[in-house]
């Protein structure tokens, strides 16, 4: 009897542990999305899954893709990581630190099937930077950004995996990681919880997408065209994925969150981040303030909306306690747990959010106040820059009267911007230099990237 008991107990137990299937969008735009309130492409099934859930409405990410990529992964963030300025480039020598502890090491440990299908950009040049070193049971897809979506190549060199190893797999990318995605679902579903992380390459350049999905938007026009095209793909692949859950019979048991890794690029002309100021690249609200949500029925409110500000940080001791995973750790998280702010509207975990630190540029968010300071422009490919001579510009916004940082009061309000400075020192005081550095002269590219393999 004592044994049935126990058995039982820990099937409670287990119950209760969430798989996470974890969506994470590359250059989307803010408000392209149905569910954000976008109106010009169909997005049918993320605004399905969106309405079962919360949409988080001051979601912020990193600039730009890897330092997303390595702030989810590990709960810190990337100038803890030396990847605060460009991303890790083909070529790069480096990648996400190894003394940090994955988020797939991490619930891994706790017992989970884990599986990553799409965009890793977190480092190959050596084998224990890949996936499958990294807590990651199954890969499938590409290192790099910027692949072909129908060769899988990248400059030349041949950029798709599988448990990192070259595959030769035909067909475009999207599909083939909804297909990959899908099938993980149905093989592990039923028979232990499951970590399922696909970053999709869409709908980063090049805008490459079948015809067939040209069609619906004939109004639009050049690579806004194109891109609709690629984020109704992305969609489609959503609804397959979600679908794999439903029918193995977890739905009820899933966690879904959806994201993008950063604002939209050349908003206005491709992307549309709606009102927010700029896009890709910068830390104005339109680089960093995304497209989110999170659903998991009955324990996620269905159609409410987060406005507390919230970071991708906050989703590593998130999951590591919903998922039952230890939580101690070597490196200190700076995510907090965003589950009460998520589902009880407590307020924002965070005293402030470092929204970025480098040489010359940093922002950080505290209440509703924001401060942007830069000195000049930072080298995404290049050494450590020296920080720019003559005046920083600096710009404090008030996102609660101004979300589109139209009006910089910095002059009106020097107490709040010395208060949210010393704040930002104390953050860039505590960073790594990057690590960005220029192509080696007489580089050659691979035939595989990630290749040779011992």
């Amino acid at each position: 009897m004592r044994a049935i008991l126990a058995t039982v107990a820990l099937a409670l137990v287990a119950a209760d542990r969430p798989n996470v299937v974890f969506f994470l969008a590359d250059d989307l735009g803010r408000e392209d999305c149905g569910f954000m309130g976008g109106k010009e492409i169909k997005t049918p099934h993320l605004d399905k899954l969106a309405a079962a859930g919360t949409r988080l409405d001051a979601f912020y990410v990193q600039p730009v893709c890897s330092p997303t990529r390595a702030a989810l992964m590990t709960g810190r963030y990337p100038m803890r990581h030396g990847l605060q300025v460009g991303v890790v480039r083909p070529w790069a020598q480096y990648g996400l630190p190894l003394d940090e502890r994955t988020l797939a090491q991490a619930l891994k440990e706790a017992g989970y099937a884990t599986a990553v299908v799409g965009k890793w950009h977190l480092g190959h040049h050596a084998p224990e930077y890949l996936p499958t070193r990294r807590g990651f049971d199954r890969q499938y897809g590409h290192y790099n950004g910027a692949l072909d979506y129908f060769t899988h190549d990248r400059d030349g060199g041949h950029d798709w995996h599988r448990d990192d190893r070259a595959s030769r797999d035909e067909g475009y990318a999207t599909h083939l990681l909804a297909k990959e995605a899908a099938a993980f679902v149905a093989e592990t579903a039923g028979k232990k919880p499951f970590f399922l992380y696909v970053p999709f390459n869409a709908v980063h350049a090049p805008h490459q997408v079948p015809p067939e999905y040209l069609k619906p938007y004939p109004g639009l026009q050049g690579e806004r065209q194109k891109y609709a095209g690629m984020l109704a793909a992305m969609d489609e692949a959503v609804g397959q994925v979600v679908a794999a859950v439903e029918k193995a019979g977890v739905r009820k048991d899933t966690l879904f969150v959806f994201s993008s890794d950063n604002g939209g690029p050349a908003p206005g002309k491709v992307t549309d981040n709606g009102r927010y100021r700029a896009g890709k690249g910068t830390l104005y609200e339109g680089g960093v303030r995304v497209a989110a949500f999170a659903t998991w029925d009955n324990r996620v409110p269905a159609g409410a909306t987060v406005t507390e500000p919230l970071h991708v940080v906050d989703w590593y001791p998130t999951l590591v306690r919903l998922c039952g995973a230890k939580a101690e750790q070597p490196l200190p998280a700076d995510g907090r747990d965003l589950w009460p702010t998520l589902t009880e509207k407590k307020p924002s975990p965070h005293a402030a959010i470092l929204i970025n630190t480098t040489p010359n540029n940093g922002a950080v968010r505290a209440g509703d106040w924001k401060l942007v300071v830069s000195t000049g422009a930072d080298d995404p490919d290049g050494a450590t820059p020296k920080k720019a001579a003559g005046k920083a510009s600096v710009e404090l916004f008030d996102l609660k009267a101004d979300p589109f940082e139209k009006t910089n009061l910095a002059d009106k309000h020097p107490d709040k911007v010395k208060e949210l400075r010393a704040r930002l020192d104390e953050f860039a005081k505590a960073a790594v230099p990057p690590k960005a550095r220029p192509k080696p002269a007489g580089f050659v590219v691979p035939k595989v990237w990630g290749e040779p393999r011992p």
